[in-house]
């Protein structure tokens, strides 16, 4: 049995998106819950098992997997069919492997920091600026329209997911990209599975 916790509008969205794209939907069961928010709404929620009460977090068989960089990879290798993920012994394997964990290790802190209104040279130095993030995706979008070239994968649905929360940088390429990403059957429908969540 595998079992997504998820809370609208969260990290964990991009999952529900996710598991759109890899035709898994009837394979996974959505448990929704509450989450501490931002603005002081909400609150942890009993039935999520998560250590820290967030979300995204994957339950396999009693075994748990948490952060998105983790669960990303582990449902595409488990639904390979998609096509999503990048296998073993493919050259592309590691530049896959490698923005994952981009996203966690540089993208997702400083974009986070600046919202919150954090700017430190310390920051800078330790995670790079969001200036380098900027060249570094449009290099990586002068190749094609998506990171690993013509095929969309699920480094791109990762590292797009900032911007479709925080908004397009108001870089050609890279707004174009974000849009090609959002306009993704599983985006259109993790957007619609949130506002009947809210709804309801």
């Amino acid at each position: 049995m595998i079992t997504l916790f998820h809370s609208p509008c969260s990290r964990s969205t991009r999952i529900v998106a996710l598991l759109k794209e890899l035709d898994a939907l009837a394979a996974v069961e959505i448990e929704v819950v509450t989450i501490p928010r931002m603005d002081g709404t909400g609150g942890r929620d009993p039935r999520n098992p998560h250590p820290d009460g967030k979300v995204p977090l994957l339950v396999h068989d009693g075994a748990q997997v948490w952060e998105s960089s983790a669960i990303i990879p582990y449902l595409t290798e488990l639904f390979p069919q998609a096509g999503l993920g990048i296998p073993v012994g493919s050259p592309q394997r590691g530049s896959y492997l490698s923005w994952l964990a981009w996203y966690a290790g540089v993208v997702e802190p400083v974009l986070t920091l600046k919202a919150v209104g954090v700017d430190h040279p310390a920051v800078a130095r330790t995670f790079r600026t969001e200036a380098e993030i900027q060249a570094r995706l449009s290099q990586a979008l002068t190749d094609g329209p998506y990171l690993l070239g013509e095929r969309f994968t699920a480094a791109d649905l990762l590292l797009h997911s900032p911007y479709a929360w925080f908004g397009k940088p108001g870089v050609p390429v890279i707004d174009a990209w974000v849009e090609r990403c959002m306009d993704r059957p599983g985006a259109r429908f993790a957007a619609e599975f949130d506002a009947r969540q809210l709804a309801d």
